[in-house]
């Protein structure tokens, strides 16, 4: 904000230099063009007033009498006549008057008078041409003025305060509060920044929650644990002393213990079955949205992004539809399935197909290069699943797996397949929404 507030008022410096030097250089060069065209006029109009004195006998009252007297429209440069009665005035009262003769003006005689001439020592289309480009300086000075407080305070200033967001929130602070304003600049950021911060702090209170909730069950089962296996280490120390010498009493202490080891095994199976459980919460907005919305939002994004990676993507033509679910959902689905489809593909070709069967949208993302094995497929949608082709690309085997329990949220369902045809072995991956008549 400083460095703004320095460049302000170096725009207004320069403006003002600009409008001095400019000045400056057009009176210096008015003088030079004028400094002999007004000194013709003074001549001119010093001729006519003597002639004007011999032939009226008076002075003349004003410049408009000798014009009349003179039939000469205008005297450039001279503005103003005045007369004094010499009569009366002592020679060295004269003589200080002649004396005062300035820059502007001059004073000469005739037999019974005394004259002052006022005139400009410049045209006056040079002094507009002054006046104008003086206006034109200062009202563009006022414009960038007005222009660059504008762009500080609609701008500058509210960016000012939402930069320091980011930073806060990758601290953890959660709760910094974002003021809510009407700024068409970034009402859509802070609508965006808001809606994060939320979500990042009902993730965290999910997540502790969780966390607590695996830990009580842990202790909990850690605890229940601790009595069987108490009961086979007696067994064993009983048994290891010989202290069972009948056949019957050995014989019932195994089927305790297989009973003690099966209690374990439930526990043990609790706890996988607890680690299996959907660990990740998903939350979707149902409604009645048209297809074409998503297709189009996914191909004008697409088509730039393949062709910078030289990717053949098509989008083979479709029929819009009124679908159910969450669209913006399914954006993130259909974008998380082709972003596989560049990573794990041979970046030759990736294609949509829509179909329509029944009560069902079909979507159909295909993409050559599949490398996948077959025992692999029904497993891709596990949670952290990763199959043999991923090689060393690098990610945490939740896409697919994310991927279909929107889809299952949003009634509809994910089907990955391998093909076979003229392009060679194909992932063919397919969504299915379902449609409202």
């Amino acid at each position: 904000m400083k460095k703004y507030n320095q460049m302000m008022a170096v725009v207004f410096v320069v403006f003002i230099g600009v409008l001095v030097i400019t000045n400056s250089y057009f009176s210096q060069m008015n003088f030079k063009e004028s400094s002999r065209e007004y000194k013709v006029s003074v001549n001119r109009i010093q001729q006519e007033i003597k002639k004007y004195e011999e032939q009226k006998g008076r002075a003349p009252d004003s410049l408009e009498e000798i014009k009349i007297f003179s039939q000469i429209s205008e005297y450039p440069f001279i503005y103003s006549v005045d007369s004094i009665k010499i009569k009366g005035i002592s020679a060295q009262g004269l003589k200080n008057l002649l004396e005062q003769e300035g820059e502007n003006y001059l004073m000469f005689t005739t037999d019974e008078n005394l004259y002052r001439i006022d005139y400009y020592a410049e045209s006056s289309a040079s002094r507009q041409t002054m006046k104008f480009i003086n206006a034109f300086v200062i009202i563009i000075l006022l414009i960038m003025l007005s222009v660059l407080l504008y762009i500080k305070k609609k701008i500058i200033a509210p960016f000012y305060r939402f930069s320091q967001i980011p930073l806060e929130l990758s601290k953890g602070n959660l709760t910094v509060p974002l003021k809510e304003e009407k700024n068409r600049y970034f009402g859509k950021f802070i609508w965006g920044m808001d809606l994060l911060r939320e979500n990042l702090e009902e993730n965290k209170v999910r997540e502790l929650k969780l966390q607590k909730e695996r830990k009580l069950l842990l202790l909990s089962l850690s605890h229940d644990i601790k009595t069987p296996l108490s009961a086979i280490k007696l067994y064993a120390k009983a048994i290891s002393k010989n202290l069972y010498n009948k056949e019957e009493k050995k014989q019932e202490v195994a089927e305790h213990i297989s009973e003690k080891v099966d209690e374990i095994e439930e526990y043990i199976s609790e706890i996988v079955k607890a680690s299996k459980e959907d660990f990740m919460e998903f939350e979707v907005e149902n409604r009645e949205f048209y297809i074409r919305n998503v297709l189009d939002s996914i191909n004008e994004y697409y088509q730039e992004k393949m062709k910078l990676n030289h990717i053949d993507f098509s989008m083979e033509s479709y029929h819009n539809c009124l679908v159910w679910g969450d669209e913006n959902r399914l954006v993130e689905v259909i974008q998380n399935i082709i972003e596989n489809a560049c990573k794990y593909g041979d970046g030759r070709k990736i294609w949509l197909e829509t179909k329509r069967e029944a009560e069902e949208c079909l979507i159909i993302i295909r993409n050559t290069g599949c490398t996948l094995e077959e025992k692999e497929l029904p497993h891709i949608c596990d949670s952290f699943f990763r199959g043999s082709n991923v090689e060393k690309e690098t990610g945490s085997g939740l896409g697919l797996y994310i991927c279909r329990k929107l889809m299952h949220l949003m009634e509809g369902e994910l089907i990955p397949n391998i093909i076979l045809d003229s392009h060679g072995k194909l992932m063919e991956v397919t969504v299915v929404v379902q449609i409202r008549n």
